[in-house]
């Protein structure tokens, strides 16, 4: 798949987005298999805390490194909200030293992780789940563009989407309920594109990404071979500027469909 990135967030906010989502966790060690990570939260000092069984091999090995740490990946994945043929968006692989904590400080982080990111996850600490700390030294984020690294002081100088805890209802409503929005988006595609159902992939400040999954060869027969085999397309289709709340948001949509009613313009009488 190929995506058009242009005028679209930066790698430090793609990667802080989907940081700051539930996203599916797991916790990767050498020599055993992942631990599942029921919460994640990536705090200001860069220190990424992260809650999983108290009985897994994560939090063992933690132990036995003590202060020392031992090396380990926090992958994240990124799912769409929609029904698609490939829900993955994208994938963040955290690289850095786990560490376990004491009682005292497990507590301490946990209150500051509750006060800005209150996941019920935590009601679980000391009852089958623990709280470790990964010490974050690298990021990588990869989706259908490719893959691409970012610093660690730019991850943590950047923020997330304003919009990244409602796009999934954003991209839900869009998808249920405006087709006619969808189908006059769809005319702006390239005629090879036109044959595919079309659905809405991302919403952020900078624009609006769809996702084009195109009929298989092998269920459709007529199948010409001009949509690269049934391969989907991730389609980019940038705001004018960015925005900064709903209405903004509403009123970009409409510019990209070719809307005349937008910018205080408003339909004549008669």
């Amino acid at each position: 798949m190929a995506t058009t990135t242009k005028g679209g967030p930066t790698t430090a906010e793609r990667v802080r987005s989907v940081c700051a989502r539930r996203s599916d966790a797991m916790l990767a060690l050498a020599g055993s298999d992942p631990t599942p990570v029921s919460v994640h939260h990536l705090q200001p000092d860069g220190d990424v805390a992260v809650v999983v069984p108290s009985e897994s091999a994560a939090y063992t090995l933690s132990w036995l490194a003590s202060t020392s740490g031992l090396p380990a990946v926090l992958e994240l994945t990124d799912h769409s909200p929609l029904d698609l043929r490939e829900k993955v968006r994208s994938l963040v692989w955290l690289r850095g030293t786990l560490l376990p904590l004491c009682a005292d400080h497990a507590r301490e982080v946990a209150d500051d992780v509750a006060a800005s990111n209150p996941d019920p996850g935590l009601l679980d600490l000391g009852h089958g789940s623990v709280l470790l700390l990964l010490r974050v030294d690298s990021a990588v984020v990869a989706d259908a563009s490719g893959a691409d690294a970012v610093r660690v002081d730019d991850l943590l100088a950047a923020a997330p989407d304003p919009f990244w805890d409602i796009e999934s209802q954003w991209l839900t409503h869009l998808d249920e309920d405006h087709p006619e929005l969808l189908d006059l988006l769809a005319r702006k595609l390239p005629p090879h594109l036109r044959r595919g159902a079309v659905r809405p992939l991302g919403i952020t400040r900078y624009g609006l990404q769809l996702r084009v999954e195109h009929p298989c060869p092998a269920v459709d027969p007529g199948h010409d071979g001009d949509n690269h085999n049934g391969e989907d397309k991730d389609i980019w289709m940038p705001f004018a500027q960015p925005v900064d709340d709903a209405t903004g948001v509403s009123r970009a949509l409409r510019m990209l469909v070719g809307c005349p009613f937008v910018n205080g313009l408003r339909a004549r009488n008669g």
